[in-house]
């Protein structure tokens, strides 16, 4: 039986499909990428990607697994080509926000932003959503041992900034 079906001789459609995971999908989109833009771009393309592919969805193990993969795949996409345009960037000079310390303590998004992407990836499906170390690892393309690293590591990093924060 596939993930993301009622039953093996009911199959859930299409819309319902839709329906039932894309307010999961954003919200996990949105934590890892920072921004509800990205997080709908993204939403959509793994949506349609997932569409795309709807009437073989007896061949997809797991339909819920497959959106989540693909649009962290997307995610990591965009991420790769703008550090590639990025290092071609000139940088005229940092200019530090005054106010980011504040919005720091106050906005768990930007806590999350300091992390990597995978260690946000991570933190998020398995802290956020409650996802198995195993089925967070198969959205990812990793195994489960690196889901619990990676978790592990942001989990540290965001301690480490909270406390940071609050001295």
């Amino acid at each position: 039986m596939v993930k993301g079906l009622v039953t093996s001789e009911t199959p859930l459609s299409f819309d319902d499909f839709f329906i039932d995971q894309h307010e999961r999908l954003y919200r996990a989109l949105y934590f890892v990428t920072g921004s509800r833009q990205d997080a709908e771009e993204l939403m959509q393309d793994a949506f349609l990607k997932l569409w795309e592919r709807w009437d073989r969805i007896g061949e997809i193990a797991d339909a819920e697994g497959y959106l989540f993969r693909t649009a962290l795949n997307g995610f990591r996409m965009r991420a790769r080509r703008a550090k590639l345009t990025a290092k071609h960037l000139t940088v005229v000079g940092d200019t530090p926000d005054p106010f980011a310390y504040v919005d720091l303590q106050q906005d768990v998004r930007i806590l999350l932003l300091r992390l990597t992407p995978r260690q946000r990836a991570a933190v998020v499906l398995t802290d956020v959503y409650g996802y198995s170390s195993e089925h967070a690892g198969q959205m990812m393309g990793i195994r489960s041992t690196t889901v619990r690293v990676l978790a592990s590591q942001g989990r540290s990093t965001l301690k480490s900034d909270v406390r940071s924060a609050d001295a």
